[in-house]
């Protein structure tokens, strides 16, 4: 089995041929950024929620839900799901606005992410659980991928439900979605880089 790195490679540079992308929110360490041996950029898992969730995504079947855990430290939303959770049409919900530029398909940007499938509701992919952000192009993702991205400003933490369609129509390789499910990420975008 592939490491979860080479499966975002895949998609980024194959689109049609990778197995599954996830995303949630990410936390930027208070570091200096002048010290080279210190990455600044890193993703932390969900904190305990407080509060009632922040969306609701309510699906022809089943629904997910998004809780904003620890801004503070930018720690991954949490995603709840009560399966089997599926849409017809992609949705996209700003959780929080960032304050930094505005993602376009041609940016390049530093994300922190976490995937669930709808109808198992496992995650298939996080780079919270790696400990680090993912790089691409909004370009080489999945469509609703893809629309949770453009037109985000940096230091959003963004949640998109996507159906089938807009995700992996015929499943991945992997086996870790299958034709027809629904696909959730939680995801903090955390730079574009030039």
């Amino acid at each position: 089995m592939k490491p979860p790195t080479l499966k975002l490679k895949a998609l980024v540079l194959f689109p049609l041929a990778a197995s599954a992308l996830a995303l949630t929110s990410c936390s930027s360490d208070d570091a200096p950024a002048d010290d080279p041996s210190i990455n600044v950029l890193s993703c932390a898992p969900a904190a305990a929620p407080s509060g009632d969730p922040t969306w609701v995504a309510k699906g022809i079947q089943g629904q997910a839900a998004f809780t904003v855990t620890d801004e503070a430290t930018n720690a991954a939303p949490k995603i709840d799901i009560t399966i089997p959770f599926k849409v017809d049409k992609t949705e996209v919900k700003t959780l929080t606005e960032g304050t930094g530029a505005v993602v376009s398909d041609s940016s390049y940007v530093s994300v922190c992410y976490e995937g669930v499938n709808g109808t198992t509701g496992k995650v298939f992919d996080s780079a919270y659980q790696r400990g680090e952000p993912a790089q691409f192009s909004p370009a080489g993702v999945v469509p609703g991928f893809r629309d949770a991205l453009v037109g985000q400003k940096v230091g959003s933490t963004v949640a998109v439900v996507i159906p089938s369609e807009d995700g992996y129509p015929t499943g991945t390789g992997d086996g870790t979605i299958n034709a027809g499910d629904t696909i959730v990420f939680g995801l903090k975008i955390l730079e574009i880089q030039e």
